[in-house]
């Protein structure tokens, strides 16, 4: 990048610093949303809440079905993670690394 490019982009600086911001609180949100440990927890902090009488059958049905759509969604999640490590360290090496290598 230039100097002149790099004068004239300035002024965009902030704006940037504010969209790298988002997308990480953003993508800390959907760990944290699609994290199996936690819905687990939320699934047995439900149990233990319905068995307190906090809530009844109904709230207990609905919010449970939330978790396990979420829960279904997290494992599918990791194993197309997985597959797709897999994959990656299946690759054939490049022309590059080959020469290096």
């Amino acid at each position: 990048m230039g100097l002149f490019s790099a004068i004239l982009t300035a002024p965009l600086a902030p704006v940037r610093g504010a969209a790298w911001v988002a997308q990480q609180v953003a993508e800390e949100a959907d760990r944290q949303l699609y994290d199996e440990s936690r819905i687990r927890r939320d699934l047995l902090q439900l149990e233990l809440d319905h068995d307190d009488g906090l809530i009844d059958d109904e709230q207990r049905s609905a919010q449970e079905d939330i978790l396990l759509e979420r829960l279904a969604l997290a494992q599918r999640r990791a194993q197309e993670e997985r597959r797709a490590a897999i994959a990656e360290s299946e690759q054939p090496p490049t022309t590059e690394e080959t020469i290096d290598g």
